[in-house]
């Protein structure tokens, strides 16, 4: 954990003033693990993107700064219209919802009008909007495995996610073609050569990598699985871990004990394993924003109630509640 001490003294009056700001503007500070570390130590809730959507339906604050990506800022926004949901920069986007344009999306929806379509909570209000059912990484075979086995699944925008999810669960997807392009750049080739210099490793990894990296890991799951897994699993004391960098901050505080091994990507060279979305934030950026109260999520409020149909289905599940299927896709 980064000590305030140990920040510069720039970064200890911007917190402190963050701080006092959250406090006298009534706002609670959301940030996901793939923040930098002095993010998420100054966050109220720190989770991957199913928590932080939880957490903004329980936390009692009247607003709420999400430091994560907009689509995040927009599923809270969805789920809670009464509440302001400022984002630090609204630049900070996804590949995901870059690589699933609303058009190309619906038009693909409707080529299967009969199909329950699945999609993961990265991608655009928009996309939510036509989509049956919002899944997370944490969460998806539970939803999965809610829908009756007798209606065929869209699956999208995340293939990796979407096969992994086909292979588990013995369910055929027809799928989006979407990647994360973090996830996407791990190496095989270097990382077999890692898992073979460190033998007393155990080999974790985030479902959006593809195949050739799932293949070696021994534990495939969320981010907060694999958080979990870190935390819990004392017999490793050495981990090679396949996902954003942000993971490690939180894996560091847990576990300072371990071993910590960032899966190789392609280019020895590059810094490929950050998010350059999620690194858009910083605290200056959200100290901005909480003191002038923008940028706020701004949605339609027609595009927000059919966008809400689906991520409700979604915390309706998760919670063991009952929920009906469209018959058919109307849009």
């Amino acid at each position: 954990m980064q000590k305030n001490s140990q920040l510069n003294t720039h970064d200890q009056k911007l917190i402190s003033e963050i701080n006092r700001l959250k406090k006298e503007k009534d706002v609670a500070l959301l940030a996901h693990y793939y923040e930098t570390g002095d993010i998420q130590d100054i966050a109220d809730y720190v989770g991957d993107s199913f928590y932080l959507a939880k957490m903004g339906q329980q936390v009692s604050n009247k607003n709420i700064l999400l430091a994560g990506v907009v689509f995040m800022g927009e599923s809270v926004k969805i789920l809670n219209p009464e509440k302001t949901v400022l984002v630090p920069d609204l630049n900070a986007s996804c590949s995901l919802v870059e690589g699933a344009p609303y058009d190309q999306y619906l038009a693909w929806r409707k080529q299967y009008p009969d199909a329950i379509c699945v999609t993961y909570i990265n991608s655009s209000a928009e996309v939510k909007s036509i989509s049956d059912v919002i899944i997370t990484s944490s969460n998806a075979a539970q939803i999965v495995e809610s829908i009756p086995k007798d209606r065929r699944i869209l699956f999208g925008p995340d293939q990796h996610l979407g096969k992994w999810l086909s292979k588990k669960l013995s369910r055929e997807f027809i799928l989006w073609n979407g990647a994360c392009e973090v996830h996407v750049l791990f190496n095989a080739t270097r990382l077999k050569k890692i898992i073979d210099e460190n033998p007393d490793a155990l080999v974790i990894a985030h479902p959006e990598c593809d195949d050739a990296i799932l293949k070696y890991a021994t534990v495939i799951g969320s981010t907060s699985r694999l958080l979990e897994e870190v935390q819990k699993n004392k017999n490793f004391k050495k981990f090679i871990v396949a996902t954003e960098t942000g993971i490690f901050h939180q894996m560091k505080k847990l576990r300072p004990d371990a071993e910590l091994i960032q899966a190789p990507v392609v280019d020895e060279n590059c810094a490929c394993n950050d998010c350059p979305y999620m690194k858009l934030n910083n605290l200056e950026k959200i100290y901005q924003a909480l003191l002038h109260f923008e940028p706020a999520v701004q949605l339609d409020e027609k595009l927000r109630l059919k966008a809400h149909a689906s991520l409700d289905r979604m915390m309706k599940i998760t919670s063991n509640q009952q929920v009906t299927w469209p018959e058919k896709f109307e849009g």
